[in-house]
């Protein structure tokens, strides 16, 4: 990792507010930009020309750290581990901020209580060796009443950076009754259809108590500052209740005339990177994401289950013709900072944190990351990446 506290980025083509600029050169000093302009003034110089750079992706969220911690049904691995390598994938895509969805359920397992008070330790202690600035984006199960003071008191102490409520109580209902359908869950709860069954009905049968404890929830974050958002919307009154609660950020909403109502009332929409890239979504049921886009109903986009779908979903957005570079980059950085409150990134502008990506788009392969920096640190280069140099030894990188 770079250890220097101040040196430049020269030659490339910056997206900065204003649109792409050639040739700019943007200084760096102890973690944040301090000038953008046609001087290096003696720092040291990376040498971006023929690579695009941009400012840093923001992933609101992120669940691809699962597979890390239960690679195979009932495989677990140790909680440094998973975290160190998601890191690494997470640089290596050019994701600068990442919100771990880390689901909190009524369900046992790999979305229980157990694993995302570990999660949760294990993030703390990994902090001070991780790159990527890691977050807690709490997805929290409206079912899961009895975990409902634990989520309060992480709320009031800080620990949750982002809000979102869940309700996938009925959908398990569903899945049980289709053993194929059925699997994925029963995989990661590790019980039986018999006994998770059993397990929902009793959660279900709570259903008069979730609108108190969502208000409350609600109230909770407002009080604390806490972005919130509702996931999977599934009607344009869902979306209003949540609204009416102070929840401004919709998240994957089931149906067009529900992202249409969440941006006339200004939420950020979000939906997934990976529907982008494959040309729509996994699930049947789910709207093309492009489509939304081009509609204006789309706003962010988020890694959901992979990480390596955001850079090229933003390019492949423009390649589409569903909107400039520019706008489809917003998606994956400053929109992403504006609806998590984070106004110190998302942006190559002077005053704001150093979070750096340089991208290669070769002609005929997907664009790639070429070297990333994050708060002000080299924390990731591919092979054939620029290198620092005084700048009269600037050295241009080849394009692979």
């Amino acid at each position: 990792m770079n250890t220097l506290e101040r040196f430049a980025i020269a030659g490339g083509s910056a997206l900065l507010p204003s649109g792409f600029q050639d040739d700019v050169v943007i200084t760096v000093d102890h973690g944040v930009i301090v000038e953008i302009g046609s001087e290096a003034n003696g720092a040291p110089l990376m040498d971006a020309r023929g690579l695009r750079v941009m400012p840093g992706i923001i992933d609101l969220h992120g669940d691809a750290f699962e597979r890390q911690i239960m690679p195979r049904p009932g495989v677990h691995f140790d909680l440094q581990i998973a975290l160190a390598e998601t890191d690494r994938q997470l640089v290596a895509n050019g994701i600068s901020t990442a919100f771990h969805g880390v689901t909190f359920s009524w369900e046992p397992g790999l979305r229980s209580r157990e694993t995302l008070v570990r999660l949760m330790a294990a993030m703390d202690a990994a902090a001070d060796h991780l790159s990527c600035d890691a977050r807690l984006h709490l997805r929290h199960e409206t079912y899961n009443l009895d975990g409902e003071d634990e989520v309060l008191a992480w709320l009031a102490e800080g620990r949750i950076a982002l809000l979102a409520f869940n309700d996938h109580t009925a959908d398990i209902l569903r899945k049980i009754a289709h053993p194929k359908d059925g699997m994925t869950v029963l995989q990661r709860t590790g019980l039986t259809a018999t006994d998770l069954q059993a397990l929902a009905e009793r959660v279900a049968a709570r259903r008069d108590e979730v609108p108190a404890s969502i208000r409350r929830l609600a109230a909770a974050a407002l009080a604390a500052g806490v972005p919130m958002a509702s996931h999977d919307d599934p009607s344009p009154e869902v979306r209003t209740d949540y609204q009416s609660l102070g929840c401004g950020i919709s998240e994957f909403p089931k149906t067009r005339e529900t992202a249409l109502l969440a941006r006339q009332y200004g939420n950020p929409v979000v939906f997934g990177a990976p529907n982008v890239v494959r040309g729509g979504s996994h699930m049947s049921n789910a709207m093309s994401a492009a489509v939304m886009a081009r509609a204006g109903l789309c706003t962010v986009l988020t890694s959901d289950y992979y990480y390596p779908a955001m850079l090229p979903a933003a390019f492949r957005l423009h390649e589409d013709g569903v909107c400039d570079l520019p706008t489809a980059w917003a998606m994956i950085s400053s929109n992403a900072a504006d609806a998590a409150g984070l106004s110190d990134r998302g942006r190559l502008a002077v005053g704001l944190r150093a979070d750096i990506v340089l991208v290669r788009t070769p002609a005929g392969r997907p664009p790639s990351v070429a070297a990333h920096v994050i708060g002000g640190h080299l924390a990731f280069a591919a092979k054939g990446a620029p290198r620092f140099h005084a700048p009269s030894k600037a050295v241009a990188l080849e394009t692979l």
